[in-house]
């Protein structure tokens, strides 16, 4: 079921070696010990990536994306109740499975399905529920999303960096057509929802910690980009990879939940939807790669590639670079590796997205799936994370 290199989201000229590499005030991280250090390096740094250097001092309220060191920490523990896995079991599978049902049933009938599409909404309900924006036809929001993040991109304030459709959320400061929509017609509704009763969401928590309307815009789009955005690329790569090796599939149809779970996290661990991860180095940080120890100098740069993270031979073994599901991971590593980040800004949604992904596959290929044009691959400049687009099946 292996190949020397199964990875989809390949990216011309992107560097493999050195593990570690200083290019003038950047260091570039291509080692999982290392990553993962400095990620749990407490207070040693601070969010870099997502266009979040260029936002600071912007905003009244400082969405958690871009929060560091005690106040991230409060303000994660708050919201750590409405990702929790057991949350997730209890409060959203139902919720899920009947998406996925109408979704499917949907694809049956109809004689050629767009995935791309059928993963955005998926993914935009679910994500709906948890943040509360559920005062508002959800088919619709998908649709302003989409044109929301697929908009033409700003340039980036850190040079070099190149492009990227999370340069849209600096929109919300400049009063971009797409976001004022998106606030009058999603997220207003919510808040006087929620003002009038409050329930057990996101918008809510951000209502009782006095956010403005203009904040709870903010955090909606940055929790839309977590977690409808990057949880709908996952879904597409997931099913192609299932598409393209017959073996690989029948395994995940009769296979249990924990073994779906972890074939997913292979996936993942090859096809990490978010690419680089850069932190900016508050104090000097010594870190250790095997028997070599580097200093990470004081505002420095630092870019985790984790498309080189989650192949280190030295964790995950041979052909790091080919999907291989029931790799012997050193105690500490999951299936998934670094995409889901690490430390204190670890993504919290992650069982959410490994759940969504379960039950559509488990659902989707209980049916005969046909691959009708290969999905093209686009790309997202600040963080490399890829892009499935026109992605053709057929569902009988």
């Amino acid at each position: 079921m292996t190949g020397t290199c199964d990875r989809v989201s390949q990216r011309e000229g992107e560097r493999t070696t050195p593990r570690m590499e200083k290019v003038g005030d950047v260091w570039h991280v291509r080692s999982a010990e290392v990553a993962r250090q400095v990620l749990r390096e407490r207070d040693a740094t601070t969010q870099a990536g997502f266009t979040a250097e260029s936002m600071k001092g912007r905003m009244t309220d400082t969405p958690i994306l871009f929060m560091d060191g005690e106040a991230h920490r409060q303000q994660r523990a708050k919201v750590a109740r409405y990702f929790a896995p057991k949350v997730v079991s209890t409060r959203y599978s139902e919720l899920i499975t009947q998406r996925v049902d109408a979704l499917v049933d949907a694809m049956v009938a109809a004689d050629t399905v767009q995935l791309d599409h059928v993963t955005l909404r998926l993914s935009v309900d679910v994500a709906a529920q948890v943040i509360g924006l559920t005062n508002s036809d959800t088919d619709a929001m998908a649709n302003r999303l989409e044109k929301f993040f697929d908009q033409p991109p700003f340039d980036l304030a850190e040079p070099g960096l190149g492009r990227s459709r999370f340069e849209s959320l600096r929109a919300v400061l400049t009063g971009n057509l797409p976001v004022l929509v998106f606030y009058l017609r999603d997220v207003r509704p919510a808040i006087r929802a929620r003002k009038a009763e409050r329930r057990e969401d996101v918008i809510s928590h951000l209502i009782d910690e006095g956010y403005s309307d203009m904040g709870i815009v903010m955090e909606c789009i940055t929790y839309g980009a977590a977690g409808m955005v990057t949880t709908r690329e996952f879904i597409s790569m997931a099913t192609l990879h299932f598409l393209r090796n017959d073996a690989l599939r029948e395994r995940f149809v009769v296979a249990g939940e924990a073994e779906r779970l972890a074939m997913l996290g292979e996936v993942l661990r090859l096809e990490p939807v978010v690419g680089h991860l850069y932190r900016r180095a508050q104090r000097a940080i010594e870190v250790t790669d095997g028997d070599v120890t580097h200093v990470i100098h004081e505002g420095a740069l630092i870019d985790l590639s984790l498309r080189r993270t989650n192949a280190d031979e030295r964790i995950v073994g041979e052909q790091p670079d080919a999907l291989c599901p029931g790799r012997e991971l050193p105690r500490g590593y999951s299936e998934e590796m670094i995409s889901f980040g690490d430390g204190a800004h670890k993504c919290p949604g992650n069982a959410l997205a490994l759940r969504e992904t379960d039950l559509f596959l488990t659902r989707l290929f209980s049916h005969k799936v046909a691959l009708v044009r290969e999905p093209r691959l686009e790309w997202d400049e600040i963080v490399a994370g890829y892009a499935l687009r026109d992605f053709e099946i057929t569902v009988s």
